[in-house]
Formats: C-alpha cells, sequence, structure tokens
C-alpha cells in the first residue's frame, strides 16, 4: 500500500507540478504512517506484560514479518527468480522455526501442534515456489500458472494469454507507428513501464487479464515503452508526455491525436474500462 498510496502522490506532483501541495501530501503521509510506530514504541514498555517465553515467540514472529516486508518492497528491483527463491527461502527458514520437522515429543501442547501444522504448510509452500522457478515460472504469487497455459497449448483460454504489446523505443518510432495506425482508422494505447514500477505489474496481472478489457483492447493498437534503462531515448519519451516516470497511459484516437484522458496510477478493470470509454466512446464492433 506504502508503495501505491506513495506513487500517486508523485504522479500528482507531476501533473499538477504544485510542489506545495505535493510535498504536504507527502509530508502528511510520512506522519500518518511513522506515528503510530512511534506511539507504540513509547507506550510498549507499559502496555504489554512482562517477557517471558510468548516474547520469544513474538520476536521470532515479528523478525520473519519484517523480512517478509523487506523482501516485498525489495521485488520491483529484484528479478523474478531471484525474488521466488528468497521467498521459498524464507518459508522454509519459518517452517524450521515453527518445528515443521522436529518431533512433537510424548506429551505434546496444542500450540505446540498448531505451530507444527503452520510450518508443514510454509514447507509446502516452499516447495511450490521452488518447483514453479526450477520450471520456469516468475511468478511469486501463481509459481505454477504457466504451467497450466503452457499444458493448454492452443486449446488454452483467451484470458489465460498476456496481452501483448508492441515495444517503441524512441519518439520517431511512436510518432511513425501512430501514424500508422491512423492511417488504417485505429486508436493507439501507449503504455509506460519499468521492471521496477509496482502498479505497472498489477495492471498487468490484475486489470490487462479481465477478459472484458482484453475484448476492449482488441480494437486498439497496443504500444509500450518500457523506461526501465532511463537512457537519453526513455527521457525524451517521458518529456514528450510530462511524465516523470511510469505508471501512465498516453491514449490517442483514430485521428493520430491524444485524448485528454490518461491512466495515471493503478486502475481496476471496471475503472480502466471507463477511461476507455471517455477517450474513444462504445465499441466500434462486437
Amino acid at each position: 500500500m506504502c508503495h501505491r498510496a506513495a506513487g500517486r502522490a508523485l504522479a500528482y506532483i507531476a501533473q499538477t507540478r504544485d510542489a506545495a501541495i505535493g510535498g504536504a501530501a507527502l509530508f502528511a503521509m510520512a506522519i500518518g504512517m511513522g506515528v503510530p510506530l512511534v506511539l507504540v514504541g513509547v507506550g510498549a514498555g507499559n502496555l504489554l506484560p512482562r517477557a517471558g517465553r510468548w516474547m520469544e515467540v513474538t520476536k521470532r514472529f515479528f523478525g520473519f514479518l519484517l523480512l517478509g516486508v523487506a523482501l516485498w518492497m525489495l521485488g520491483p528491483v529484484l528479478p523474478a527468480w531471484a525474488s521466488m527463491l528468497a521467498l521459498a527461502a524464507l518459508l522454509l527458514v519459518a517452517a524450521v522455526f515453527l518445528g515443521a520437522f522436529d518431533g512433537l515429543g510424548p506429551d505434546p501442547r496444542n500450540l505446540a501442534r498448531v505451530g507444527k501444522g503452520v510450518g508443514v504448510l510454509f514447507a509446502i509452500a516452499a516447495a511450490i515456489v521452488l518447483i514453479g522457478v526450477a520450471s520456469g515460472g516468475r511468478d511469486p504469487l501463481q509459481p505454477l500458472s504457466h504451467l497450466s497455459v503452457a499444458r493448454g497449448g492452443a486449446e488454452a483460454a483467451p484470458g489465460a494469454q498476456a496481452v501483448r504489446f508492441e515495444r517503441v523505443r524512441s519518439v520517431a518510432e511512436l510518432d511513425a507507428r501512430v501514424a500508422q495506425a491512423a492511417a488504417a482508422g485505429k486508436p493507439v494505447l501507449l503504455d509506460f513501464y519499468a521492471d521496477w514500477c509496482v502498479s505497472c505489474k498489477e495492471m498487468e496481472h490484475m486489470t490487462f487479464v479481465d477478459p472484458r478489457v482484453r475484448a476492449r483492447l482488441s480494437e486498439i493498437v497496443l504500444l509500450q515503452a518500457d523506461v526501465t534503462a532511463n537512457n537519453a531515448d526513455d527521457k525524451a519519451l517521458l518529456k514528450r508526455f510530462g511524465l516523470f516516470g511510469p505508471p501512465g497511459i498516453i491514449l490517442f484516437g483514430a485521428d493520430g491525436r491524444e485524448r485528454p484522458v490518461r491512466v495515471i496510477g493503478y486502475q481496476s478493470a471496471n475503472r480502466f474500462l471507463e477511461s476507455l470509454e471517455r477517450a474513444f466512446g462504445t465499441r466500434t464492433s462486437t
């Protein structure tokens, strides 16, 4: 959530160019996220009971939780396979600490049984992630999804295939491609993408896979500018549209002119369809 909130705040600053309001928004977000932590830290000594075995369990729990948060924050800048291996390692170590591979003893407590059961589930999850990355999967949340798509082959459902974009690498390529689409009477969608862009991946995995969105996009020429490298051509493309970086979707009509509707940040399938409707009107074909 903090990635998305910060991204929206930065997108707002880039669009409005109001540094005062943008800075105040970032400051308010920082205060809102930091004050509760300060209050908990100051009052923990008075509110919590004395240390004991429960404290050891609590420390371990929050230790793994913090490691998980750190892994989630590093996800956008790590290769997908590295993120999956790190996730599998974290799950496996957590399973060991929960006693998944230890004996319960002659008279185990109920809490020990629960801990062992959770540990076994973590170990199974780690095994699934490892199988996924070893077989070519690159989605930590769906490590085996690629196997079902590959098995379906040509008979796989249309919604199981990713939306295909044509890459443009410079302003000249973009102008040429938009002109070609205009000559053919087709609208154009330009998607700014980067490997570290969280909202870009949310759009890819949650919005573009929607069957209604896929059907609507089938009428549109889909272009994508991958600005991960942030080279001179990438900067020129971003500057062309006044963007500081992804996520951002620019829409061109069938006449080759940009529509006054932009998609900045993540949008659900319903909201994205509404944006397309405002830009292009109702569907021209069924």
